[in-house]
């Protein structure tokens, strides 16, 4: 395989059928992910066509119709042990049927669940332009639900969905490469941006500090994502718990719900539990913190890393995904060897024992986050997009392509 570029394609409006499992108001980064695509897409001209599950209160109607944007509503079925999650539901058939005397430009299939795989099925069958989101790694959640062994089955069933597409998007450099030596093939490099004006330090609450319990001198130590296995939340408290050691002044908040939640919140009753949090209120409960600690082993990016920059967080991460593509360790945040619990708590505690130096990274996390544009990320997936509708021949069969910087 080889590195080749895509070519800079000028711009025409496309029928885009976008199809996902998650959408909001589901509260999940994948849904917030695709809900800023959408309407990136629709900024620039192009039509959508939204296939996902029927959520509570989407009403009786199969379809909803907006301007650049129609709505197509699917059967749901939840997903066991994630009750505000579901999978969605469709025959291939249907779908054709759907898109045979009316096919769109390109199908664009975000989650990898029933509805994802009736959708390549049905788009191959018609011959429409095909391409994929890359955004869950499943095959590494298998590990932290007691089914290790599954990893390979599971990701055998990922590569066959994937390379029946035309293209498949990955955030970094990494995950291309992590992917391709898995015999992933034909993937593109569509980085994620930041909405720089809603995480911000600016929305720092003195108000929510208080209600916390601490005062503008005392540090929070927070961590935002999904209350669940594959989160490795444990070793978040772990690490907290060794700050507080330290400086026993320091709060410890956990932004997030999941099926762990309950387990947790029973053993760790020096945790303040904020459940989910959305928009502005999730902008103020980063900017009211002072350090990020994320643990995870199974990001494809973790967004809540950036968000966290952006919001002016002296962020502890893993050397992978987002955090490597942005954090200079002891620049702009600190980096732990991946999966090396024992150095990342070591560093955590390293945080509250050097508070002198937490001012500066702090500052610079939001200068790096102010220099990944949005506009910059449509513009490489709009010429991805358009490269895969063309049927570009610069998209031969086995070639790793990277979007243009």
């Amino acid at each position: 395989m080889h590195d080749i570029q895509i070519p800079l394609i000028p711009h025409r409006c496309l029928r885009i059928a976008v199809v996902t499992e998650t959408y909001p108001p589901e509260i999940n980064g994948v849904a917030r992910a695709i809900k800023l695509m959408v309407d990136g897409l629709i900024s620039r001209g192009h039509r959508i066509d939204l296939i996902r599950p029927r959520q509570t209160g989407d009403g009786t109607a199969e379809f909803v119709f907006g301007a650049n944007l129609t709505l197509h509503l699917t059967a749901a079925m939840p997903i066991p042990g994630y009750s505000n999650l579901q999978l969605g539901l469709a025959w291939p058939r249907t779908l054709a049927r759907a898109w045979r005397d009316n096919p769109p430009d390109i199908v664009h299939v975000v989650t990898e669940g029933p509805l994802g795989w009736a959708a390549v099925s049905a788009a191959r069958k018609l011959g429409i332009p095909l391409s994929s989101d890359f955004h869950t790694n499943f095959h590494s959640y298998s590990r932290h639900y007691g089914f290790g062994v599954m990893a390979g089955i599971v990701a055998a069933a990922l590569r066959q969905l994937h390379n029946r597409c035309d293209c498949t998007m990955v955030p970094t450099g990494e995950m291309r490469r992590d992917l391709a030596a898995l015999d992933f093939e034909r993937l593109a490099i569509v980085g994620r941006g930041i909405d720089t004006a809603l995480f911000t330090p600016e929305r720092r609450s003195v108000e929510l500090r208080r209600s916390w319990g601490c005062r503008e001198d005392e540090p929070v130590a927070i961590c935002v994502g999904r209350v669940a296995a594959e989160k490795n939340m444990p070793l978040f408290i772990e690490a907290a718990r060794a700050m507080r050691a330290v400086e026993p002044r320091l709060r410890i908040v956990l932004v997030g719900d999941g099926p762990a939640a309950s387990g947790l919140r029973a053993a760790c009753p020096e945790v303040i539990f904020a459940g989910m949090r959305v928009g502005e209120d999730l902008a103020s409960h980063y900017a009211s913190a002072d350090i990020f600690l994320f643990p995870s082993i199974t990001e494809t990016f973790g967004n809540v890393t950036v968000e966290a920059l952006a919001s002016g967080l002296a962020v502890l991460a893993y050397d992978y995904a987002a955090a490597r593509e942005y954090i200079t360790d002891g620049d702009n945040g600190v980096l732990a060897p991946f999966d090396d619990a024992e150095v990342f708590v070591t560093k955590a505690r390293w945080m509250v024992q050097s508070p002198a130096c937490l001012p500066a990274m702090r500052r610079r996390a939001r200068e790096q986050a102010e220099r990944l544009s949005w506009e910059n990320v449509f513009d490489d997936l709009e010429q991805v997009l358009l490269a895969v509708a063309d049927r570009e021949p610069e998209l031969p069969i086995g070639t790793l392509i990277a979007a243009p910087r």
